[in-house]
């Protein structure tokens, strides 16, 4: 029985020591979590020849609020309400008229920041027009989101109004701070009649026209129900084109990213733009006795993205009130759009999302003129690619050899020594080299089952 029981504990010991042995060589080879995901670490170290090395990959930030890092600017200037104190009446119904602006009281004031603030409070809060007072003129206005960086976008723009949403609005984009402006989208209860355009849906696009400016009308009825409140430019639909339902194919999505510019710049931009054209009227008629009715209100804007960093960053940084890539890969400027000096080896060029899951760093070397006379052929001697430093030499910033004592040259090739010493001396050096802990722990482990398995007396197999 005692016999049995110590068995039994040996082999759970044994067991034991065989998890630890896989967990630790498991922890040796995985080289990043899973839960990075794609192109969001942009190195890792790996055992290369036995020595640590870096292994790069493409990279960018992660998405978040963008709303967190504008500026936005109106025109006309003085299209906010409350100066002077304006009283407006209910869209559906002229003779509630109950609501005040005035942009002297906190609480009845509607500044163009509400736009941006926490949602969920009570009362709600947002930005609001004067009304349209000056009918038959045009209420119209421009709300310019500017960020002073390169984004790109990765989920829907979301505006929602609380008034009537926008019989007619345009909502543009520029790619050069605001110096050139595109259209994103077309909004109108009418297409044909606003902008002389069919009306059309996202989802009647193909992964050929997908790229296609629209008009849509589904974002346009007037008075405001509890589920009409928002317009949207559908970012994921279009997205859905090329990476198909609930975007399970996203490699077929970047594949093309990679190889499509135009595919690239329609979803980056600099600048926005929201061009309210025509308020929501509810009728075919504007109501010219009660003109306090018809204005533009807007509680929340919501644009999902990320700094657009060109794969060589996995973090943008706001700092003194700019938005800047922290850029890797041997890469400068905002953008990371270009080597950094004394590394212009070859021209500059974006990471790749390809190949699948980890995409290619396009990681830019040293010049050789940079580098000094005698050092000139080190360029490319020791990168990623080229681990080539001989006798326990290490990469020392993907530049030069670090050699081992007793050896010297570009790649440590020459022994600092004389006649048969030479030989001694190398491998009394690479006995001398520690393993790293990643190699030492299953080693340590391995050791230790022959004895284990003398023990139950299973040596024989």
């Amino acid at each position: 029985m005692r016999h049995q029981k110590k068995g039994s504990t040996m082999y759970f010991l044994l067991v034991f020591v065989l998890q630890a042995l896989w967990v630790s060589w498991c922890h040796a080879t995985q080289h990043y979590p899973a839960s990075w995901g794609h192109y969001d670490v942009c190195k890792s170290q790996v055992y290369a020849e036995d020595r640590l090395a870096w292994h790069y990959m493409a990279c960018q930030p992660e998405a978040t609020d963008m709303t967190k890092y504008l500026t936005v600017s109106l025109d006309p200037p003085n299209i906010t309400c409350g100066d002077p104190p304006e009283m407006y009446c209910a869209l559906e119904n002229p003779y509630m008229c109950n609501n005040e602006c005035d942009a002297d009281t906190e609480e009845l004031a509607h500044p163009p920041e509400l736009m941006f603030d926490s949602e969920g409070r009570n009362p709600t809060t947002f930005w609001q027009s004067t009304s349209w007072k000056k009918y038959p003129k045009p209420l119209q206005v421009n709300i310019t989101l500017s960020w002073n960086k390169t984004i790109e976008l990765t989920d829907d723009i979301v505006l929602t109004f609380e008034s009537g949403r926008p019989e007619q609005l345009v909502l543009e984009k520029s790619l050069d701070y605001g110096r050139t402006w595109q259209p994103y989208q077309f909004y109108a209860s009418d297409c044909l009649d606003a902008f002389t355009m069919e009306p059309k849906a996202v989802h009647q696009l193909t992964p050929s026209t997908m790229l296609e400016i629209i008009c849509t009308e589904a974002y346009s009825t007037g008075y405001v129900w509890k589920y009409d409140k928002t317009v949207r430019f559908e970012i994921k639909d279009r997205f859905a084109l090329l990476a198909g339902p609930r975007l399970h194919n996203m490699a077929s999505l970047y594949g093309q990213l990679d190889t499509t510019k135009n595919l690239r710049d329609f979803f980056t931009l600099t600048n926005l733009r929201i061009r309210l054209l025509r308020p929501a009227t509810g009728a075919t008629m504007v109501d010219e006795n009660n003109l306090s009715r018809y204005f533009y209100a807007i509680s929340d804007i919501k644009v999902q993205g990320r700094c657009k960093c060109n794969l060589h960053a996995n973090s943008c940084v706001f700092d003194k009130g700019k938005l800047g890539c922290e850029c890797e890969h041997n890469t400068t400027g905002p953008d990371c759009a270009r080597c950094k000096r004394h590394y212009q080896g070859r021209a500059w060029s974006m990471g790749s999302y390809l190949p699948i899951p980890k995409g290619t760093a396009n990681i830019f070397r040293p010049n050789a003129s940079s580098l000094g006379a005698a050092n000139r052929n080190q360029a490319r001697v020791c990168d990623n690619v080229l681990l080539r430093c001989q006798n326990g030499g290490m990469c020392h910033h993907h530049q030069r050899c670090q050699c081992l004592a007793g050896f010297g040259g570009v790649l440590c090739e020459k022994a600092q020594c004389q006649g048969d010493s030479c030989e001694d001396l190398q491998s009394s050096q690479l006995s001398l080299r520690p393993l790293p802990a990643a190699q030492t722990l299953p080693l340590t482990l391995l050791s230790l089952i022959p004895s284990l398995l003398a023990t139950r007396g299973l040596t024989s197999l």
